[in-house]
């Protein structure tokens, strides 16, 4: 069994006191790439010295100079690696000889060894320097097969002789080490006796490498002023994070539609849509590419059968290709990256030296898949990331774009580059400057991406994490609000985003909250609540009410039925499901929700904004009652007609310290500030009448009187679309809308929708102006009264707001009357076989 990164650390690191490197030898920096490698030692000046990573089968230990392997003072490491490397108890162990002493050394430990021997297939371990690479394809492939490998050696003295810019791709050591992401630079580390690290140290966010990527762009770009990427297809940003990785081309928002990597002795270049790869009007960059990716082998490129249509532009250059699956033969693999069935081969064939052209679009597949991150589980992600690009689940406008200028490239963004300069910014508390004034809105958005790559049992990516939470805390999240609103190209913003996805990352949001909840609510007791929930939902995926709020950075334990672990329910803290990422300015984080699956009895579920909790439950569900226990919340002000007793809620009720309240009825429910409703002391008469509204809408419809599942109206400090109600009120749900017009909707799908979007149906009850239309006969007077500007909706934090209006409803009704509409609507609900898409819907 592959052992986890932290019991693997414990192990290399058990009784070591300290590590010695006062001796005299002066070793070199070590860079990390990739998500298998990690770091043992890294110095106070933040150098990598020793790291260790898999590949294939097999281990590697890398350390930053020889001498490590031959000095008693890391006997002790020496004999934990060497135990860690090894496939069985059993194995041989084989040492070069230009390692003597560390024969003698092992020897001495009753470690079996084999001094002085080359590499064979009868050992487990072997032991060598990183000066000769005549058996780096026989070393690689050894430990993809399952043996372990323990290097050592410095290339700063190498790269003194040949030039620091060819170390990483030509240092012989690096042939055999950078196919598990561990590379030798050219850089020195200073002496010094350092500390054993309690726990993994974190990867180093940027090492000067000396590599010269900006003469990789030239190649990629030569001859092209212009990257036109209208072939037909909505493409998807990409998010370059890899240390080796670069843009080639950036839209005027910083955001990427081209990029290229190195990685282990490969290439690799992505485009934003499969489309692009076989555009004729991007020929000459696509034949730059192969020749790059290719490395002047003048090899075969092997071509995915979906992208035949750059066969054409292969044949006329006089390249040599095949259409197939990826075969051991080819230098370049061409493919799209919507399938993951070969990951590990491509990731292989590159790491050992292949191209690799990829592209794809992930809008689609994050339509398809809602709830899920993209950038972890789009197909071509579990590809990609190692190489340190990723596909994002959005789409980007498909232009003409200036190509990058080579020797621009590193004033180019980049997301280390730019989280780099924010954390200087923070930590130093600098005055905001270009450029990073003007990469900050995509640095927090790209945090966010970042932060929803998984992290569990992966150092390079749980670094970064570590790194981020550091930022984090010296920064301190800014205090938002309609009062205080502040600017998205900002460092208050970055740190709200970074804020809000980082807290999507931990079980326990505690340590992010940097003071305790202002007075509103205080923390909950230690007494759980038990109730029901109801578990059948014959409609779309439903929010059920607990009558229970989460403080905020706390955490709740809830515990269900067995039998409601493998149900697809679902746990939801907030209900102000709006996603303001995209908005200029913020008078809230931008996501304040957090869902998790119900995949245990005991579910812990934590929320760094609090919220209130719901049960969300799939749609076809036929669980019935389903009781569950929950610990760590309060109680909310929750009146629901005809269930909730008058005087409770008189008494007691409506004085619950959580800042929210909702209030029920069988078709509509009502989430408000607390405060807004504590005054009212008997909430019947307000939802009678808006269960009147409801059942005059489904008679509109014409549909039947209950819903299947409740309206939600949710009032937020902003959203992010306008509408016909004014900034402040989203609904959840759609009043008259697909449930009642059954494939008639020209919305696709259920909750959460924006702000204003009532529906055909609803339109007599929204604020417009113009004459009013006479109402459905089943609309109750209080409704009327509204109508006329006479009545208000008692619960309403803006009741002057409200005036009951017609607009194209009022145009609709003079021409028609509310008859005919009733039955259009009848005749709606029985039609069969409705298209998919809204042209097709408009010609029936």
């Amino acid at each position: 069994l592959k052992m986890k990164p932290a019991a693997t650390y414990e192990l290399l690191v058990d009784g070591v006191g300290q590590w010695d490197f006062t001796g005299n030898f002066v070793p070199c920096e070590l860079l990390l790439t990739g998500d298998a490698a990690f770091p043992v030692l890294v110095s106070p000046e933040k150098q990598v010295l020793i790291a260790v990573s898999h590949y294939g089968k097999g281990r590697m230990v890398v350390v930053s100079h020889e001498e490590i392997l031959k000095n008693p003072n890391f006997s002790q490491f020496l004999r934990n690696a060497v135990d860690w490397l090894r496939p069985s108890p059993e194995a041989q162990v084989g040492v070069h000889r230009s390692l003597d002493p560390l024969s003698q050394l092992l020897l001495r430990s009753s470690t079996k060894v084999q001094p002085g021997v080359g590499l064979s297939a009868s050992l487990g371990v072997y032991c060598t320097d990183a000066y000769d690479d005549a058996q780096a394809e026989e070393l690689v492939h050894f430990v993809k097969g399952g043996g372990g490998l323990l290097i050592g050696g410095q290339a700063w003295y190498w790269a003194s002789q040949h030039g620091a810019e060819k170390v990483l791709f030509e240092f012989p050591g690096n042939r055999v080490t950078s196919v598990a992401g561990v590379y030798f630079t050219g850089n020195t580390v200073g002496p010094g006796i350092f500390k054993v690290s309690g726990k993994i140290p974190k990867i180093p966010l940027i090492v000067p490498h000396g590599a010269n990527l900006s003469q990789d762009v030239e190649l990629l770009l030569n001859g092209v002023s212009e990257l036109d990427i209208v072939t037909g297809g909505v493409p998807s940003p990409l998010l370059v994070h890899g240390v080796l990785a670069f843009p080639l081309g950036l839209d005027r928002s910083h955001r990427c539609f081209l990029a290229a990597a190195r990685y282990g002795r490969g290439r690799v270049v992505v485009a934003s849509h499969e489309g692009q790869l076989c555009a004729p009007k991007l020929a000459e960059f696509l034949l730059n590419a192969v020749h790059w990716l290719d490395a002047g082998r003048q090899g075969l490129v092997g071509v995915a059968a979906p992208l035949k249509g750059l066969c054409s532009l292969l044949s006329q250059e006089g390249q040599k290709y095949r259409v197939s699956a990826l075969t051991g033969d080819m230098s370049v693999y061409c493919c799209p990256s919507h399938s993951n069935q070969e990951t590990e081969k491509i990731q292989a064939f590159v790491a050992e030296g292949g191209g690799l052209l990829i592209g794809g679009q992930a809008w689609y597949w994050a339509s398809q898949n809602q709830g899920q991150a993209a950038v972890a589980g789009y197909p071509g992600n579990k590809i990609l990331n190692r190489f340190g690009i990723s596909i994002l689940g959005m789409n980007l406008k498909a232009d003409k774009y200036a190509a990058l200028l080579p020797g621009e490239l590193p004033r180019h963004y980049h997301f280390r580059q730019a989280l780099s300069l924010f954390q200087r910014h923070v930590d130093k508390e600098e005055a905001l400057r270009a450029p990073l004034a003007d990469w900050l809105h995509r640095l927090g958005q790209d945090c966010s991406a970042f932060l929803r790559i998984p992290a569990e049992d992966c150092p390079a990516y749980s670094s970064l994490h570590r790194i981020l939470l550091k930022v984090l805390r010296r920064g301190g999240i800014p205090q938002v609000s309609k009062k205080n609103p502040i600017k998205s190209n900002s460092k208050e913003a970055a740190l709200l985003c970074l804020a809000t996805q980082l807290s999507q990352t931990m079980t326990d949001c505690a340590v992010l909250v940097q003071k305790p909840t202002d007075g509103v609510c205080t923390l909950p007791s230690s007494s759980p609540i038990t109730l029901e929930i109801d578990g059948t939902n014959t409609g779309g995926t439903a929010w059920m009410s607990t009558g229970l709020y989460l403080p905020d950075g706390n955490t709740a334990v809830i515990t269900f039925p067995c039998m409601a672990t493998s149900a697809g329910l679902q746990v939801q803290i907030g209900c102000h499901s709006d996603d303001l990422t995209a908005a200029k300015e913020l008078k809230r984080a931008p996501m304040v929700i957090r869902k998790c699956q119900v995949s245990c009895q005991k579910q812990s579920v934590s929320c760094l904004w609090g919220g209130l909790i719901y049960i969300l439950v799939p749609g076809g569900s036929q669980l019935g009652k389903v009781p569950i226990t929950v610990e760590g919340a309060v109680k909310v002000p929750y009146f629901r007609l005809g269930e909730t007793c008058k005087c409770q809620w008189l008494d007691s009720i409506r004085h619950y310290l959580a800042p929210w309240a909702e209030l029920a009825t069988e078709n509509i429910i009502l989430t408000v500030p607390a405060d807004t409703i504590r005054h009212i002391e008997n909430p019947e008469p307000l939802l009678i009448l808006w269960d009147q509204i409801m059942l005059a809408i489904a008679e509109l419809a014409a549909a039947p009187v209950k819903f299947p599942r409740p309206e939600r109206i949710v009032t937020d400090v902003q959203i992010s679309a306008g509408g016909c109600m004014g900034s402040g009120v989203a609904r959840i749900g759609k009043l008259g809308g697909p449930w009642l017009l059954g494939g008639w909707a020209m919305t696709g799908g259920l909750p959460p929708l924006s702000e204003g979007d009532y529906g055909f149906v609803g339109s007599w009850a929204r604020t417009s102006g113009g004459p009013s239309p006479p109402l459905p006969p089943a609309v109750p007077p209080p409704a009327r009264e509204m109508r006329s500007g006479h009545g208000a909706l008692p619960c309403s934090p803006h009741n002057s707001c409200w005036r009951v209006g017609s607009g194209n409803g009022g145009l609709l009704h003079s021409a028609f009357g509310w008859e005919s509409f009733i039955q259009n609507f009848s005749e709606y609900q029985t039609l069969c076989h409705v298209p998919a898409d809204n042209d097709s819907k408009m010609d029936l």
